[in-house]
């Protein structure tokens, strides 16, 4: 089931471009209220389990306001990292982020389509995407584009959001991602439609073992995930 933002008749790709447009002046510190602050645990850990010490050159994907492409340079310093985002205005609060850190000119921001990306096959030898493929148009297309610009051999780190499975957890998470995010986004954000969309894009992403298919029939090898806070997120990972 593909669910949009606002509505039904206007194309998905346009309307999370406006929905992220609209919250980002508030997203970095409704991200640390809503998760408790969880979320940056979160991304040391997605970082952590990329392979290669030191990576050349590393693509974000969705990358927002910058927080794993920053989190991925304080942990493994890779040469070049570039982050890509479909949002301008989330990429304006991203580059403020970048400049205090003084690190433009190892931090690039772009804004390009996830689904079509403008980089040559084989560019990058390590992916990240933090909480973004969920909202791709064309989920199948969106992975085999981030398979075609990795480099053979290279490595895709994915940290998304899941449906938590265990009683009593998986009630209480419903109840909250359901009735009181919304709430919350709409007092901070001026958009509670954006978080009841998240709860709802949540529940219709394939995801677990379901995703690890996605990955291997758009070329990845090796794919694994790991659940994360009793299932509230997991990490994939695969290779080229």
């Amino acid at each position: 089931m593909d669910i949009k933002p606002y509505n039904e008749a206007e194309a998905k790709k346009a309307q999370v471009e406006q929905m992220f447009d609209n919250i980002a002046p508030s997203y970095d510190l409704l991200n640390r209220v809503l998760t408790l602050g969880i979320d940056t645990t979160w991304r040391k850990k997605a970082i952590n389990t990329i392979q290669k010490t030191t990576p050349e050159h590393l693509l974000d994907i969705a990358t927002g306001t910058a927080d794993i492409a920053l989190e991925a340079y304080r942990l493994i310093k890779p040469t070049q990292i570039t982050g890509i985002d479909i949002s301008h205005e989330m990429l304006a609060k991203g580059r403020e982020k970048v400049s205090k850190k003084g690190l433009d000119t190892t931090i690039t921001l772009l804004k390009e389509d996830s689904e079509n990306l403008s980089f040559s096959d084989n560019t990058f030898d390590v992916a990240t995407a933090s909480f973004g493929v969920r909202n791709f148009e064309n989920l199948d297309k969106g992975l085999m584009e981030i398979q075609r610009v990795l480099q053979p051999g290279g490595q895709v780190v994915i940290l998304e959001f899941t449906k938590p499975t265990s009683f009593p957890f998986k009630q209480l998470f419903n109840v909250y991602f359901k009735n009181i995010l919304p709430v919350i986004g709409k007092f901070k954000s001026k958009d509670s439609r954006a978080y009841e969309y998240l709860y709802e894009s949540v529940q219709a992403f394939p995801d677990y073992d379901l995703f690890l298919t996605r990955m291997r029939s758009a070329g990845f090898r090796d794919c694994s995930y790991k659940k994360l806070s009793l299932g509230i997120c997991a990490i994939y990972q695969g290779y080229k």
